[in-house]
């Protein structure tokens, strides 16, 4: 089972970005539709899907956060027609952070904020092996540029069936990107591949709450246990979430509680979610009594 889960924050719009997005790519689906009830964004609906057979979760819980390029979604693409048709679809209504073109790394590729502000990266693979389509992308900006690599030591550190793949780093006269830093990195945490990179270049953002990565946990072991290594910043605990030492969001939740909050008796899923609202870490044994009523 996918331990990993990426998780979208929308204002509204969780359902048809959803709707979209499973529409350019092969083997997705939206799975499940679930309407939180009375949380202090009112009520929120929260979106299960699948994009080239990969997990995504979404979230319509108002304009608190907005998306950053901080952290892209890079799209490996068999053909140069198909990075020209998503890139096609993606850009309508949204802004080219890089045109789409021909690059020393890729033949074909742009880098595009769609209309809802979430980043894609998209490309050509060329003749790589295409072992998972759409990647998870870090850029490691502002006080954390340097410590990618740092990141990754850490993340590789916490969980299993974790290391590194391959690595590029900045060189001499690349300023203002120091030398030995990350240009690129491939990594895998729980068997699921992710890329960071190092920017030293002026940007306006950073990580922050819009894209988060749900852990899911089979005990309350390991739900303490992912707590424990991961959390670093106090203030930024509410309901599962927690903030790293470099400022990226995860959400650290039980396996068990997907089914909870897709039960059909709406009571059920409104006492799962009264219970875990003021909840910082989550606690199974007090769901799970809230569920049973």
């Amino acid at each position: 089972m996918t331990k990993i889960t990426p998780h979208l924050w929308f204002d509204t719009q969780a359902k048809e970005a959803a709707e979209l997005y499973t529409k350019l790519f092969e083997n997705s689906e939206v799975t499940n539709v679930t309407t939180l009830r009375d949380t202090p964004s009112g009520d929120c609906d929260v979106v299960s899907f699948t994009l080239a057979g990969q997990p995504f979760q979404a979230i319509s819980a108002g304009p608190i956060f907005t998306f950053t390029p901080a952290i892209s979604f890079a799209v490996a693409c068999e053909t140069k027609d198909e990075v020209d048709a998503l890139w096609g679809r993606l850009v309508e209504g949204g802004d080219v952070l890089m045109p789409i073109d021909s690059y020393p790394f890729s033949e074909r590729y742009g880098w595009l904020q769609d209309r809802y502000g979430l980043s894609w990266q998209i490309m050509h693979a060329g003749d790589q092996r295409i072992a998972q389509k759409i990647v998870p992308m870090l850029m490691f900006v502002g006080n954390v540029c340097g410590k990618a690599e740092e990141a990754i030591t850490h993340y590789t550190s916490v969980f299993n069936d974790a290391g590194t793949a391959h690595t590029m780093r900045y060189g001499a006269g690349e300023e203002p990107d120091k030398e030995g830093t990350l240009r690129y990195a491939s990594f895998a945490i729980e068997g699921y591949e992710f890329a960071a990179m190092d920017s030293a270049h002026e940007h306006d953002f950073s990580f922050n709450e819009s894209i988060s990565l749900m852990v899911y946990c089979d005990s309350q072991d390991q739900i303490d246990y992912y707590w424990e290594r991961l959390s670093a910043v106090p203030e930024a605990e509410q309901c599962g979430w927690l903030k790293d030492r470099y400022g990226v969001s995860w959400q650290v939740v039980p396996r068990a509680m997907d089914e909870m909050m897709r039960d059909a008796d709406e009571d059920a899923v409104a006492r799962v979610t009264q219970a875990f609202l003021p909840m910082k870490k989550l606690d199974i044994a007090a769901l799970e009594k809230a569920y049973a009523g």
